[in-house]
């Protein structure tokens, strides 16, 4: 149980049944303390990315360190360069209500559950040490469990007796300061990852970022009786062990923040918002081409056909956009109008839906069953 502590802060119970200190003084003006850790009330991937930014951006790091530890409702989260449409199943995401959000790091994507556990470490950007920052997270899990073999590797990712994969790093450097954070598995659900990490569409040829795909397993695939309590302890008392300056600051207290508190975080409200936002999430992504081969079927006539499709997107829009559909199933008229509808628009299956909507109203009959499944196909590749 974490140690009771005294000073201006109350002392409070966090979801996770750990004892720590909360209230509403903003961290930004906290003096005294070398190394600080933060536990995010908040579940919403938003807020705590957003929370993230907020703390780079208005605290002095020169002087102090800080881990903010946080859990995510589920979650698809991308790197800075990356591909959406590459990197994650837009459909399967969209009908198990999962969020997508691109961060400011780079790095991999990666899917969050209450089972994983995210670490922030804040620092100055002399002080940057991702070996350092997961010596603190292996140091922890060998108290806890010594029969577990847990290392770093080069990649800085943490491997679970040799094969498995419990944590992946990714970071974010400015002018003078850094954070360097990294997952942690501790019960994650396995098939909702294997479900949501895979790409929505073929074909899709760009110079964003690729994630690598590794092995994965929980913590308590390995150690049934690991607990979120002693967890979460363990990881604060080893922090504070490592970056206090204080040995008497070596305890396993920590500050459980609010993220959507305006008070506290003045502003953090409109970070979230832009994290939110489909101009940030989609229409940061790297320019990308798609060239892939669409199945049409017309069921009136139980015929079939193929179709390619390729299309250019930058910053999110369709720039350019061709069909080439054999003459004998759709005229070259209508395979056009399709393309120049989807010119300068989203690449985005919800938007493109109302244009690809309104122009197969304009036909009836056979061509426009055949128009409809053209169209239909498209939007699918769009996710």
């Amino acid at each position: 149980m974490m140690s009771h502590v005294r000073r201006t802060l109350s002392l409070g119970r966090n979801r996770s049944g750990v004892c720590c200190r909360t209230g509403s003084a903003s961290i930004a003006t906290r003096s005294g303390d070398a190394a600080l850790v933060l536990l995010s009330r908040s579940n919403d991937v938003f807020q705590n990315l957003a929370l993230e930014d907020w703390i780079e951006d208005n605290v002095d790091l020169q002087h102090r360190s800080i881990l903010l530890l946080w859990r995510n409702r589920p979650a698809v989260v991308i790197g800075r360069h990356q591909n959406p449409w590459a990197e994650c199943h837009l459909p399967a995401m969209r009908g198990a209500g999962v969020a997508l959000a691109r961060r400011r790091s780079g790095g991999g994507t990666v899917f969050h559950d209450l089972g994983n556990l995210n670490l922030t470490f804040f620092s100055s950007k002399t002080a940057y040490d991702r070996r350092r920052n997961l010596r603190v997270v292996t140091e922890a899990l060998s108290r806890l469990r010594p029969a577990l073999e847990v290392r770093a590797t080069d990649r800085f990712d943490i491997l679970l007796n040799g094969q498995f994969k419990i944590s992946g790093s990714a970071a974010r450097l400015s002018r003078k300061s850094s954070y360097h954070h990294c997952t942690l598995l501790h019960s994650a659900d396995h098939s909702a990852l294997a479900e949501m990490l895979r790409p929505s569409c073929p074909g899709i040829h760009s110079n964003a970022t690729p994630s690598v795909p590794s092995p994965v397993a929980n913590l308590q695939d390995h150690a049934p009786t690991l607990r979120w309590e002693e967890l979460l302890d363990a990881l604060v008392h080893q922090y504070n062990a490592e970056f206090s300056c204080s040995s008497s600051s070596s305890s396993s207290s920590s500050i459980t923040v609010d993220p959507a508190d305006e008070a506290a975080f003045p502003g953090v409200g409109a970070v979230a918002a832009e994290l939110r936002s489909w101009d940030w999430t989609f229409g940061r992504t790297p320019k990308f081409r798609v060239e892939t081969v669409l199945q049409l079927t017309d069921e009136r006539a139980a015929a079939r056909c193929s179709a390619r499709l390729q299309v250019e997107v930058k910053g999110g829009v369709v720039e350019s956009c061709r069909l080439d559909v054999p003459t004998d199933w759709l005229s070259l008229r209508l395979s056009s109008e399709l393309s120049g509808v989807l010119v300068g628009g989203r690449f985005c299956r919800h938007q493109a839906a109302a244009v690809v909507t309104e122009l197969t109203r304009s036909e009836s009959g056979q061509l426009g069953s055949r128009l409809k499944d053209l169209g239909d196909a498209v939007l699918t590749v769009m996710g």
